[in-house]
Order: C-alpha cells, then structure tokens, then sequence
C-alpha cells in the first residue's frame, strides 16, 4: 500500500480537533470505530487526487465552516408543498421533533439515529457504515468516512410495505456558521415502496450520507433540491445495494451554491435489477462563485441489470460544472444495458464543464454506452423562436427548459416532475428580471 501524503494526514488532524466521537451502544460504536481506523488511514482528500482534480477541496477539509448568510426564502412556496407527506425537519443538521410531523408511517418504521444508536442491538447495523465502507473500493472517499465515523443526527428508516405516503426530510440553515453531519440509513425488505423527498441548504456546510438496502423486488423512488442559498457549501453521498428485481431511482435539482459536490454508488447485485441516477443544475457565477460536481459509480454484478447516468448542467457568468461517471461491469454480468449521459449548456465563454466518463468491462454480452457534449445556445432555435415575436431572453429561458427536459423526465412522478420544471422556469424569470 502506497504510503499516505503528509498533507492529507495534517487536513484530517486538524479537522478530527473540532470533533468528538458520538456516545452510542455496541453496534454503533464498533461502526464508528472502524470508520475512523479506515479514516486515518486515508487522509483527507487532495487536490491531486484523481477524483478530485476537477473540484478543490480546502473548504470542505478546514476545521471550521466558511460563514453563509442564511437565504430568504419567503414568499416562495413550499417544495413539495403539494404533495400529501410526512413531513421530518432537520435545522442546521439537527433533528426538531416540535416542527416535524409525528415519526409513524403506514408500512414504514422510522427512528431518529441517535437513538438507534443507543441500542447494543439494532437492525441497523446491518447497513449502517456497511455501504459505505463497500463505496470505498476502489476509490476512496474520506468525507464519507468522516460521517460515519462522527455523524450523530439522521434516521434510520425500514420500509416492510408500501410506504403510505413519501417521507419528506426538510433541511432548515438558521445559522452562518452551522457544519452539519447527517447520515441516513434506508432499508427497504422485499416487495417494499418508498418515496424518500428531500429539500433545502441544511447548513452552511453539510456532510450527509445517505446509505440504502433495497430488497428483492422493492422499489425507492428519490427526489431532492438542495436549496437555492447561494453561499453554502456542500459534499453529498448515496450508497446503494440492489437486490435482484429491484428498482433505484434519484434525481437531484441543485441552484445555486459556492460549492456542491453529489457523489452516488451503486452496487448491482441482484439480477434484472434497474438504477437510475439523474441531476439538473444551474448555475450563476454573477453574484458568487458556483461549482458543481456529480461523481457517479454504478457497479454491474449480476444478470440483465440496467443502468443510467443522465446529468445536464446549464452555466453562465464563470460558473464551473463537473462530471465524473463510471460503469463498471463484472465478470459474468452478462446482458448488462449501461448508459450515460452528461451534457452543458455553456452560455457564455466564461463558464467551464469538466467531464471524465469511463466504462469498464469485463463482461462481453453487454450494451453500454457515454456520451458526453458541451455547446451553447441553439442559434437555429432562437431564431425560431425569435421570428415568432419570443424576446430573446425568453426564447433563451425555453430553450433552457427544453434542454433540462432528458433529466427531469427520470423523475418517476408525473407531479413532482411538473413542480420540478416550474420552480426552474422561475429561476430563470427572476434571472431575467
């Protein structure tokens, strides 16, 4: 094993001085424990690390948060605010029952993790650090580790059933300097249906992990927009363990935000399995910096399985977007359908997409496919639209829309799709303006 860099083990030094290991019982404590041993071991990330050439990490490993000013959002309508949902509030990272909806849902058993972690015994443990520790290999990914090893608030979420209404997890930032570390554990048996809603910035910097056991023939449907704050900071991980006849899907909406970086794996296990991974985000680097990178890993290692990466990014005014994606096909995952798709829309020369697709296999009965574009505006469609009496800045916005269309049609509900699309038209009216 090649030794670790010394500035690697410093960052993390100095990041472990502000934090202290959460109290919990047997099986918690030896999650975490064995996070921290594979943490210091690791380092923090650096800059020529491979998966993080496109996206400098010096504020996510710093001791203490940059301050962001907490973002206005009245007079704006509820996220999913349409929709009939348990409601579960989050400020700053840390569970408010007082403003959350009671923790009992048809179909589903729900726990803060906090006091799961209290118990000596716990379902929990059977998922809890095990996908993530799995999402290590073959890249590493120390701000996961991190989580684990620290994180206190969350949930734990079993689903035997059909879920009778989407959980929705709201994320409030109340303070400037709040670091929030969240980490959820989803375990769905078989035959189970969840939709798991997220939304809103959480914090001015937040660490989350959402770690998800989908079983034999269930299904988990995922939705989130990250907030439109325009200061805070953010480094996001999902890992997910398909078994066979199961379905995964996640979208995610970013606006705005000095830094983001989503990261999802996938592990396929099951056969006929089915995962999709899809994001649209915009960005405005006019106010404040904007970077946003999806780090994607999707592992094929069972029969028939199908994936797909859809990721659209628009920029303007030296916004900075970034794509890392692979697909990895196993030994005897014959019949794999993989495919990915990552593109910008650049709307000036200022704004930078950096993009990595790769594709690895080692299965020689497969369909699977990258591709990967970057241009500007459709001139031949604005003067379409143009000739048509369309003002040009709303002929732009429409041919925006039409672009972002291939990600939000992965969005399983028809519903929350539309709400999707006219929260983004919005945006761009209130740009306009």
């Amino acid at each position: 094993m090649a030794a670790v860099a010394q500035p690697k083990l410093d960052a993390l030094s100095a990041r472990l001085a502000g934090l202290s290991a959460p109290e919990g019982g047997k099986w918690a404590r030896a999650a975490r424990d064995t996070a921290r041993a594979r943490l210091e071991v690791m380092g923090l990330p650096a800059p020529r690390d491979e998966y993080w050439r496109f996206t400098r990490p010096a504020t996510l490993n710093a001791p203490e948060p940059v301050p962001a000013t907490v973002f206005d959002h009245s007079g704006e309508a509820p996220v999913f605010g349409a929709i009939d949902r348990l409601k579960i509030v989050f400020v700053d990272g840390v569970f408010d029952a007082e403003a959350s909806d009671p923790l009992a849902l048809s179909g589903v058993e729900i726990e803060p993790l906090d006091e799961a972690a209290r118990a000596d015994i716990h379902w929990a443990r059977e998922v809890y650090g095990v996908l993530e520790a799995r999402g290590q290999n073959p890249v590493e990914r120390p701000f996961a580790t991190l989580n684990t090893a620290f994180a206190r608030e969350g949930l734990v979420i079993r689903v035997t059933g059909k879920a009778a209404q989407p959980i929705n997890l709201i994320y409030r930032h109340a303070s400037e300097t709040s670091d929030a570390l969240i980490h959820h554990v989803v375990k769905l048996e078989p035959g189970a249906d969840l939709t798991l809603l997220e939304n809103g910035p959480a914090a001015a910097r937040l660490n989350k992990v959402l770690e998800v056991e989908v079983g034999e023939g269930a299904n988990f449907h995922h939705v989130r927009t990250q907030g439109r704050a325009h200061e805070r900071q953010a480094v996001t991980h999902i890992f997910a363990r398909l078994g066979r006849e199961s379905t995964f899907k996640s979208f995610t909406l970013t606006v705005n935000g000095l830094l983001t970086r989503n990261e999802c794996v996938v592990e396929m296990l099951g056969d006929d399995a089915v995962a999709h991974i899809a994001g649209a985000a915009m960005g405005d680097g006019s106010r404040d910096a904007f970077h946003h990178d999806d780090t994607v890993f999707v592992t094929h290692d069972a029969l028939r399985c199908e994936s797909r990466q859809v990721f659209k990014k628009v920029l303007r005014n030296g916004a900075v977007g970034a794509f890392q994606g692979k697909i990895l096909v196993k030994p005897g995952a014959q019949k794999t359908d993989g495919y990915q798709k990552s593109q910008s829309l650049l709307l000036d020369e200022d704004s930078t997409f950096l993009v990595k697709p790769e594709l690895e296999i080692y299965a020689d009965d497969v369909a699977c496919s990258h591709g990967s574009t970057s241009g500007a505006i459709d001139e031949e469609g604005l003067f379409y639209l143009r000739s048509r009496g369309v003002p040009e800045a709303e002929a732009t916005d429409l041919l925006v829309i039409a672009f972002l269309a291939d990600a939000i049609a992965e969005i399983e509900d028809a519903g929350i799709a539309e709400d999707i699309t006219g929260r983004l038209e919005a945006w761009l009216k209130r740009r306009r303006g």
